[in-house]
């Protein structure tokens, strides 16, 4: 028995517009009350809270940074693992003469060097403003609190971003988790953690039922581990094909509501 929803945002939930439909809405407010729907998502925390919100489920639990940075319903932090400091700074120095976009991810914190294209898509697309403040400077503040990035995120042509995970790639590949979410990004987060190890903090800490009793929704690299750990795993159709590979089940494209659609049939149940 289906006891609560885990589903990633960005070309899963969101529609074409990169909002929540009408429909998917209206389907979970159908659901009782206390039935848990818990993001899981690269996002920051700030950038997954208004969706929360939106559906009329506020406050529940958020994975966010891909599984690296994870908050109870009140708010308490379960998950809490980063990319060290100096390998940050390797990320900087390796970029610092190309056109890459680093953007640098801590907690609650979002920070930018550049106001540029990607800066300010970023700020369109999640809907949280940024602290403009240059890379080194971070890893600098960081350093004297001995914390790293819960997430790098590198923004640049296909060509520099194909490079890039190239040289992570061969040297880091066992530190860190590259995903490149499309031809023009990297996210780069620590190896330890995945979405699905921070659904079973969540779940631990919070409910009586287990990764059995939750159905899943993603599209991308970083859902594989999510969908495989879950009692039903559903992938979207526009989902990569590795993804569907280990899905029980296929949906409707995110932008045909694919997340509502599952969800409608569970009802009829």
């Amino acid at each position: 028995m289906i006891k609560a929803l885990c589903s990633d945002i960005d070309g899963t939930l969101l529609n074409s517009i990169r909002d929540l439909s009408p429909r998917l809405k209206d389907v979970v407010n159908r659901f009782p009350a206390n039935f848990p729907v818990i993001l899981a998502s690269s996002r920051m925390p700030d950038a997954m809270r208004h969706l929360v919100n939106d559906l009329g489920k506020n406050p529940q639990p958020l994975i966010a940074y891909n599984g690296g940075f994870v908050l109870s319903s009140k708010g308490e932090v379960l998950e809490d693992v980063s990319i060290p400091i100096e390998l940050v700074e390797k990320i900087l120095r390796l970029t610092e003469k190309s056109d890459i976009h680093i953007s640098l991810y801590q907690g609650e914190n979002w920070y930018e060097e550049k106001d540029d294209y990607w800066s300010q898509r970023e700020v369109r697309n999640t809907k949280v403003q940024c602290t403009w403040m240059k890379g080194f400077e971070v890893v600098d503040m960081w350093s004297k609190g001995v914390s790293g990035a819960h997430k790098v995120m590198c923004m640049g042509s296909s060509q520099d971003i194909s490079w890039l995970f190239g040289e992570l790639h061969f040297e880091h590949a066992l530190d860190l988790h590259l995903y490149r979410s499309s031809d023009t990004y990297l996210e780069i987060a620590p190896k330890a953690i995945s979405k699905a190890t921070g659904l079973k903090k969540i779940l631990a800490h919070e409910f009586d039922f287990g990764m059995e009793s939750v159905i899943a929704f993603g599209d991308n690299y970083n859902d594989i581990d999510l969908l495989q750990s879950v009692g039903w795993g559903v992938a979207v159709d526009n989902a990569r094909p590795e993804v569907k590979a280990v899905a029980k089940e296929i949906t409707l494209h995110h932008k045909e509501d694919g997340v509502a659609a599952i969800l409608e049939k569970l009802l009829e149940k």
